[in-house]
């Protein structure tokens, strides 16, 4: 294997090892667990909503410091060495949310703590995307490696799945075993094994991305670089409105990305509340949904090559558009309205076919996003543009959860709760009108 194919590699496994945070804890198995310890889906999806807004808020207001790091050099490495150590922590802490003894507050803090870790690492592997191949190249990089990380995410849940999650009413798994190494059912031990998991799996498949990935701009950032940094993003973001493809971009990037994390951060315990699905019918529509994921960002990646990612996002943010809509009008008792009958299946089939589109759609809109930003930043100044990238992504990152915290909280009603994703795509769509295909190269 060359050097350049070792480099791509170990930056795709940075998406395989963080994958299963998102897939397990902030979706798919922690956050239904937390639903079932707190019984209330309204109270627990308000909780929920508040600990990510808050997390969203540190990621926001420290994100620009670390994103003019990341544009000075300064070591990126030792940077996600840091980060990856507030991972591990914060993952590997929620061991202890224990039905008989469970804090919510202690359980929310160290789930920030882990969310942050992987955030703030994600923003320097994103600055790397622009030296690990020509332009012509970076769509598909960055679909196959969005593809790579859903295997692991995948894998992970299905090891959850099948050893791991017990049934609250069985103590037993998806296969009918009980939970192995002693793991005691009735304590949960399976089930609260996912945060220990997520842990050690990431700490197990950092080593390829700290073996094979050199940063060429590795040498320690010269003194005052930072504030230098801090400077130039200053000026750069008041200079934007001279740069209207890209000053649309990043505008309708925030508001989309915001409504997807939101989509992927309350789809589980969503579920769990208005479905009284258990943590194991959550994990299947897990595997559902991230089959297709890693499925489409591979074909994403392709599209993206052939048609450009500008047309690629806006269908992918149509089909999510639609799902948000359609998540609102689907309950236990109706579905678009319509009234089924008691213990009908058709909700959950409904469900099930959102989880595929949501899989398929949101892992292209992340890929072709960053393609995307290649293509709206000036070629000589392509960090910077992922700074800005980063910026955008994390400004407002707070603002899908604690809208729907709010919403929540005050209608008392999980299926209300979620309406402001339906908003927040639309702000997206919108500003995306604006956005040239190429960028503001005649600019």
């Amino acid at each position: 294997m060359t050097e350049t194919r070792k480099r791509i590699w170990g930056w795709f496994f940075f998406d395989w090892a963080s994958q299963p945070y998102n897939t397990l804890l902030i979706t798919f198995i922690f956050a239904p667990y937390v639903k079932e310890l707190m019984v209330d889906g309204a109270a627990a999806q308000t909780a929920w909503a508040f600990g990510i807004g808050f997390a969203g808020i540190a990621i926001a207001l420290l994100a620009p410091v670390l994103g003019a790091i990341a544009d000075t050099g300064g070591n990126r490495i030792r940077w996600i060495w840091l980060f990856s150590g507030l991972y591990v922590v914060g993952s590997g802490m929620l061991w202890f949310a224990s039905p008989d003894d469970f804090n919510l507050y202690a359980t929310l803090f160290f789930f920030a703590l882990g969310l942050v870790g992987m955030e703030f690492a994600t923003i320097f592997t994103n600055a790397m995307l622009p030296d690990l191949g020509p332009r012509e190249e970076i769509g598909r990089i960055s679909g196959n490696g969005w593809a790579f990380g859903y295997v692991g995410g995948l894998i992970t849940l299905v090891i959850m799945l099948v050893f791991f999650a017990e049934s609250a009413s069985s103590g037993r798994t998806f296969v009918g075993m009980t939970p192995p190494f002693g793991l005691d059912p009735e304590a949960r031990e399976g089930t609260r094994f996912v945060g220990p998991l997520t842990a050690i799996w990431f700490a197990i498949f950092m080593i390829p991305f700290f073996v094979w990935v050199r940063d060429p701009r590795a040498k320690p950032a010269p003194p005052g670089a930072v504030k230098k940094a801090l400077s130039d993003l200053g000026r750069t973001i008041r200079t934007l409105p001279r740069y209207p493809s890209l000053f649309s971009y990043l505008g309708a990037s925030m508001f989309y990305r915001d409504a997807l994390n939101g989509m992927y951060a309350f789809g589980g315990i969503y579920a769990a509340g208005v479905l009284g699905w258990s943590v194991v019918d959550v994990g299947i529509f897990g595997i559902i949904a991230i089959i297709s994921g890693a499925l489409f960002a591979w074909l994403g990646g392709k599209a993206d090559m052939r048609h450009g990612p500008k047309p690629v996002i806006t269908v992918c943010i149509l089909a999510l558009t639609a799902v948000a809509i359609s998540i609102v009008l689907v309950s236990r008792e109706q579905v678009f309205l319509i009234p089924v009958a008691e213990g009908s299946n058709l909700p959950d089939i409904a469900f099930y076919v959102f989880g595929v589109v949501i899989g398929a759609a949101g892992g292209v809109l992340q890929a072709a996003s960053r393609t995307m930003m290649v293509r709206q930043a000036h070629e000589t100044r392509m960090t910077e543009g992922f700074g800005l990238y980063a910026l955008a992504g994390k400004a407002t990152s707070f603002l899908a959860p604690m809208l729907i915290g709010f919403v929540t909280w005050i209608s008392g009603s999980q299926q209300v709760g979620v309406s402001p994703l339906i908003l927040l795509f639309g702000i997206g769509l919108l500003l995306l009108r604006w956005v040239k295909p190429d960028g503001d190269r005649a600019v």
